[in-house]
């Protein structure tokens, strides 16, 4: 089963666009920005036992994304912050979901995480042993692959939890306002 989430928003208005979709045993991404660090030091960073799969993975949508003309996305430490509490969640609780075990949403945890967007997206997905094999996943159901190529979206955070593979990547845009 796989879930899709993107939200706009500017000061003063809001809008949003949520979109499911079903695809096999699809699961959840989420995107994190980092340092200005090579992907491989700022997946160990941030990652620990996964950094290797997270470091793939970055790999793997920036392949995506460059293929279609959009620059690649930089790890983010509070996007991979919110996006690898997600994946615990979900794990602890053995449940996708976009929706937390405690009623939040992407956009709440994204920012209770400390990170200023104008734009966030999320993706998850459970049940895929590699990095390969939950972006394939993800590229062959329309909303997740909207998300990983949104050219908009500058920043990724990731996670991944056991048991089960949960995975989320939590995608951002800065907020312009905050970031003068």
């Amino acid at each position: 089963m796989g879930k899709h989430h993107a939200k706009r928003s500017r000061r003063g208005t809001a809008t949003a666009v949520v979109a499911l979709a079903v695809v096999g045993t699809l699961g959840v991404a989420e995107t994190a920005e980092a340092a200005d660090m090579p992907a491989a030091s700022a997946a160990s960073a941030a990652f620990g036992a996964h950094a290797k799969e997270a470091a793939r993975l970055l790999k793997l949508v920036n392949s995506a994304r460059s293929e279609v003309g959009c620059s690649p996305l930089t790890l983010n430490a509070k996007l991979t912050k919110a996006a690898r509490k997600h994946s615990a969640d979900m794990a602890s609780h053995r449940n996708m979901s976009h929706t937390g075990s405690d009623g939040s949403d992407p956009g709440d945890r994204i920012t209770h995480a400390g990170y200023d967007r104008s734009a966030y997206g999320e993706n998850v997905a459970y049940g895929y042993t590699t990095p390969e094999s939950v972006m394939a996943g993800w590229m062959n159901s329309p909303g997740h692959k909207r998300n990983i190529l949104d050219c908009s979206f500058k920043e990724i955070g990731v996670g991944l939890a056991q048991p089960g593979n949960y995975w989320t990547q939590d995608f951002g845009q800065p907020d312009r306002q905050s970031a003068e």
